[in-house]
């Protein structure tokens, strides 16, 4: 019973503590105010997670391992090139949305703490791209693709991908837009990065 409790409580705080970073971002949320969304008291709080980092890191964990099986099953399947890259593409952006604190506190806790990045690194469902590596060498070998190395290939799906999120104050100041605009601009990105990379790289048959 207690331990059921347990798994309530704790699972109360992650969805309360995501709520609260969403809402605030890891800089500005408060250990109180994630307790009282969580309906308990402070103590109670630091009882689960001794520190904001620790909380933080949970719910990202959470998050994160929901989104990386998905990554690994499209980059890992039998799909062409460009399906693995629609799939990825609106998988990732429609996650991200529902989850905007994910790409800055990948990049802070790179820069913070890169021990943290190895531990996810070594889940079992972190995604790999050998697979994908070697449909891009075949692909460019027909003569399918223009001449590509895979790990290029890929970082400019994930730059194209994870910017826009990173960089949202900086694009809407430069683009000129709302939140509101500024995330129909993201829906629309589902399908326009996929669009932009694959004409980039297929060759007119």
């Amino acid at each position: 019973m207690n331990k059921a409790k347990n798994t309530t409580t704790e699972s109360e705080i992650l969805n309360a503590a995501k709520r609260i970073f969403q809402r605030k971002g890891m800089v500005g949320a408060r250990m109180q105010e994630i307790a009282d969304e969580a309906g308990i008291n402070k103590a109670m709080l630091h009882y689960y997670y001794r520190s904001k980092q620790l909380l933080f890191e949970a719910v990202f964990k959470k998050a994160f391992l929901l989104l990386a099986p998905q990554l690994n099953d499209i980059l890992n399947s039998d799909d062409s090139i460009c399906d693995k890259i629609k799939s990825f593409t609106h998988n990732y952006i429609s996650f991200v949305i529902k989850h905007p604190y994910l790409p800055n506190f990948i990049i802070q806790e790179l820069n913070r703490n890169p021990e943290f990045i190895k531990d996810l690194m070594s889940e079992r469902h972190f995604p790999t791209i050998e697979k994908f590596k070697k449909q891009v060498a075949i692909k460019v070998a027909e003569g399918i693709i223009r001449p590509i190395k895979a790990e290029q290939l890929f970082i400019n799906i994930m730059a194209l991908n994870i910017f826009p999120f990173i960089g949202a104050p900086l694009l809407k100041g430069f683009i000129n837009v709302n939140d509101k605009t500024y995330k129909q601009l993201l829906e629309e990105r589902k399908t326009e990065v996929a669009s932009f990379i694959i004409n980039a790289i297929k060759i007119e048959q």
